[in-house]
Formats: structure tokens, C-alpha cells, sequence
């Protein structure tokens, strides 16, 4: 094995870097991971589960949120503590790890479910879903948006932050006119309800199902660990000691560590880690957690106020255009237009962050930990896997398109496929912190037992719809 793999460097010490600006003038990260969470899991497949069943098992869209939340405050304390990624504390655990992480990204984000959804979304607002082009003509030209926003400037990073940040403000303002347009306090009662409803497990939903919408409140799968690089790109914390990923089309490329740092147990470093670890608590606490809950409620209250009242299930990337073409007939063409442009923000941004993030990440390790890897840049291996998954898309879409198979099945085996991966990374991630941080670094009661229950809460559901797949193989 020792010929495989790079042999990894221990931490270096070095002293922890001073928070010197205040938290808006560094705010970023978390905007990035939200414009990551309200692509498919919000706009496709919590308003479908409240299209089919109605309001009762909001709480559950709620609940995957916040379990979430407490994934990222220790993805983000690795990363302020070390500047190393999570891929790589992981390989300090165990090297099989690396391996294991490729495969559990490409599994699960693969077929591109998400970036044919993102192309349909523009069809059917430039030319209805009856106009002309095919799926794969649609995903192409999303694709190519992708490749232009992350291989267009210098600082790969800065053009993502900046166009998702904007994609963000499109929905969340769109999806505010939408439920003032379509609100009913009929409507609004149904959400409150569905809200306390704790518990509540509508019988007709398969645990599958069931499980896949509960990753995908939020970011879900390996999405929540990209939040590792954008902390390191934004230079938070020990971050500050790395080099931000180039395009390696417009420069030269600077060689990367592929180990981080720890610091000494000093008073003054105890002071920069609490100032490090509250900017990731605000950053976390008001993007992703609240706006995350605020913009997925109101996706699922726009399902419960124009789907669900007509029964109407939308199938076959019809789910935008569905819902906008009733708000047509409620709030005239204005509506329409404007519900179809959230579709599109929310969707691009998912397809954006998502060729990113799983570029940076399957990057990040085979740079890390396979020999031979280093002798190019971390930012070369970036254009490469980068590159071969938007030509891979583009290809998988047009298979997927000769064979009529529906896109919303490959969204939900993704958050699937993503759910058995929280269930491998959740308690890793906390027993990593545990194992190399300081110990004033190390996670608190409330953090711990947080982190404690969302590994419950994974693995059980990874259980359940393991015995759930065996039945339905045995007909049990």
C-alpha cells in the first residue's frame, strides 16, 4: 500500500492567524453552501413530497436542515483549526479513506440529474417546455455557463462566490413575491402544521423516499464537506496559510501543501481560535441555517398552494414549469416569468457548486494522497476532473434522454446514494476533531451530542433502507 499512497507529512506548528476584519467584509462561504442546498432538494424534491402528501412531514424538511448545521460547525472547525480539508484529516484516520471518498462523490453525483433539471429550467423559461431543443442541447448550454464562470477569472473561488451570491438574491426575493401573490392563511396553516407534526410519517412514502428528501434539506451527500475549501479560499483561520486554487488558463500555478498546520495551546491562540470558531457559527447560523429554512419552506409552501390543491404530481422535469403555469393563471405572465427565473437561479447555482465542489474535492484528494500526483498542480487536477465532468454530464444527459429515463429518479438516488455517505462521515468528522485538535479546540458538550444524534439519525436511516432494499428484493 505504501507504494500507492504519499506518505503525509505530520502537522506543522505555526502560529494561528489574527481575525483582523469584521464578519461582513469576510462573509462568503456560507452564501456558497446555500446556493448549493436550495438547488434540488429544495426546489425539486421537498415541493414534490408536499405536491403528492401534502404539508404533514414538513418538520422533516426542518429537521435535515439543522442536523446539518452541526455537520458544517465541525467541517468548519477542522478547517480553521489545520487548513487542511476534512479529505484529508479522514487519510490521517485511514488511507483506505481516500479511495472510499472518490468513489462516494462519484457515486453520488454522477448522473446529472440536476444539470438536466438546471437546462430544462431555462427552456421552459426562454421557450416554454414544448420549445424547441432537446434535453441534451439545454444541459449543454448550463454546462457552458459553468465552464465560463469557473475557468473565466483568475481566483477560481472569487467567480463562484459572486455568482452564486447573486443567484441566491434572485430566489429569495423571487420566492417572497410567489408566496405574497399565492398566499392563503388556509395555506399557511397547513405549513405551521406541518411543522409541529414531529414524528409524522405519511404511510404511503417509502423509507427510500423518505430518507432521500431528509439529505437533501440543506446541502446533503459530500456537499456539506465542500465547505472545507471555501473556508480555505477565503483565507478563515489557519485557511490564511494556503494558497487560494488558481485557473490554472489564466496564470501560472503556485505549488500547494498538501498537509496544514496545528498551533500551540497558548493563551493568544485560544483567543484567535474563539474569534475564528464564532465568524463560522455566524456564517453557518444566518446563511445556511436560516435562509436555508426560510427558502425551503417557502418552495414547500408554493407546492401546498398550487400543486397540491389540484392534485397535480409532477413528473418528467415538469415540476418549475407546473407550478409557474398555474401561478400564470393566478398572477398572469409576471408570475409565471418570475417563478421560472427562481427555477433557473436556484438550479444553475446547484450546477455550478456542485462541478466545483466535486472537482475541488476528488482534486484535493488524489493530490493529497496518491504518488506521483504532485508532480502537477493541485489547480491542474481541478481543469481535469473539472473538465470531465461537465463532458460526462453532457454525455450521461443524452444516454438518459434516448432511454426516456426521468430525471427526478436520479436526483433521489443521488441524495440516496449521499444519505449512506453521511452515515460514514458524520461520526468520522467528530471523531477526527476529537483526535487531533487542542483541546480547547475540541468540541463541546452541545456539539458533540448534535453531532451524536445527526450520526444516529444517518445511520439508522442507512440501516432502515438497507432491510427496506432486501424486502423489496425478496418481495418481504
Amino acid at each position: 500500500m505504501s507504494k500507492i499512497y504519499q506518505p503525509l507529512d505530520d502537522f506543522r506548528i505555526v502560529e494561528l492567524p489574527e481575525k483582523q476584519l469584521p464578519f461582513w467584509k469576510i462573509a462568503g462561504p456560507g452564501a456558497i453552501l446555500v446556493g448549493l442546498s436550495i438547488g434540488a432538494g429544495e426546489s425539486v424534491i421537498w415541493p414534490l413530497i408536499a405536491a403528492e402528501y401534502g404539508g404533514s412531514m414538513i418538520w422533516a424538511a426542518v429537521l435535515g436542515v439543522f442536523l446539518q448545521l452541526w455537520i458544517n460547525f465541525e467541517v468548519g472547525r477542522w478547517t480553521i483549526a489545520t487548513g487542511e480539508t476534512v479529505y484529508t484529516g479522514y487519510s490521517r484516520i485511514w488511507r483506505g479513506f481516500a479511495p472510499l471518498f472518490i468513489l462516494l462523490t462519484v457515486v453520488g453525483w454522477i448522473a446529472p440529474g440536476w444539470a438536466r433539471t438546471s437546462g430544462l429550467a431555462l427552456k421552459a423559461l426562454l421557450l416554454g417546455p414544448g420549445g424547441w431543443g432537446s434535453d441534451t442541447f439545454w444541459t449543454i448550454v448550463t454546462f457552458s455557463g459553468v465552464a465560463i464562470i469557473l475557468f473565466g477569472p483568475k481566483m477560481i473561488y472569487q467567480s463562484v462566490e459572486r455568482t452564486v451570491e447573486v443567484l441566491v438574491a434572485i430566489v429569495t426575493i423571487g420566492l417572497i413575491l410567489v408566496a405574497i401573490a399565492v398566499g392563503s392563511m388556509e395555506t399557511w396553516q397547513k405549513l405551521g402544521a406541518g411543522l409541529i407534526n414531529v414524528g409524522y410519517i405519511d404511510p404511503g412514502i417509502s423509507v427510500k423516499k423518505l430518507f432521500s428528501a431528509l439529505v437533501f434539506a440543506g446541502a446533503g451527500g459530500t456537499a456539506n464537506l465542500f465547505y472545507t475549501f471555501y473556508l480555505r479560499d477565503k483565507n478563515i483561520g489557519m485557511g490564511a496559510q494556503l494558497p487560494g486554487l488558481q485557473n490554472p488558463l489564466r496564470g501560472r500555478s503556485e505549488k500547494v501543501p498538501a498537509t496544514g498546520f496545528l498551533f500551540e495551546a497558548t493563551e493568544e491562540n485560544r483567543k484567535r481560535f474563539i474569534e475564528w470558531w464564532q465568524y463560522v457559527k455566524k456564517d453557518q447560523i444566518l446563511f445556511f441555517w436560516a435562509l436555508n429554512t426560510f427558502t425551503i419552506l417557502l418552495f414547500i409552501f408554493g407546492a401546498l398552494a398550487v400543486l397540491h390543491p389540484q392534485g397535480i404530481v409532477p413528473e418528467q422535469g415538469k415540476l418549475i414549469y407546473d407550478e409557474a403555469r398555474i401561478l400564470g393563471e393566478i398572477w398572469g405572465v409576471v408570475g409565471q416569468r418570475i417563478f421560472l427565473l427562481v427555477g433557473v437561479a436556484t438550479l444553475f447555482g446547484t450546477q455550478l457548486a456542485l462541478v466545483d465542489g466535486v472537482s475541488r474535492s476528488v482534486s484535493d484528494i488524489i493530490y493529497t494522497n496518491f504518488r506521483g500526483a504532485q508532480r502537477r498542480s493541485l489547480s491542474w487536477w481541478y481543469l481535469l476532473i473539472a473538465g470531465i465532468w461537465i463532458v460526462g454530464g453532457c454525455v450521461i444527459t443524452f444516454v438518459m434522454e434516448q432511454l426516456n429515463v426521468s430525471e427526478l429518479g436520479f436526483l433521489f438516488n443521488a441524495a440516496y446514494m449521499g444519505g449512506f455517505a453521511m452515515a460514514i462521515y458524520v461520526p468520522l468528522t467528530l471523531y477526527m476533531n476529537y483526535r487531533f485538535l487542542p483541546d480547547f479546540a475540541k468540541p463541546k458538550r452541545l456539539s458533540t451530542f448534535m453531532m451524536v444524534i445527526a450520526s444516529c439519525v444517518y445511520i439508522g436511516f442507512a440501516i432502515s433502507s438497507i432491510i427496506w432494499e432486501v424486502k423489496q428484493l425478496t418481495g418481504g
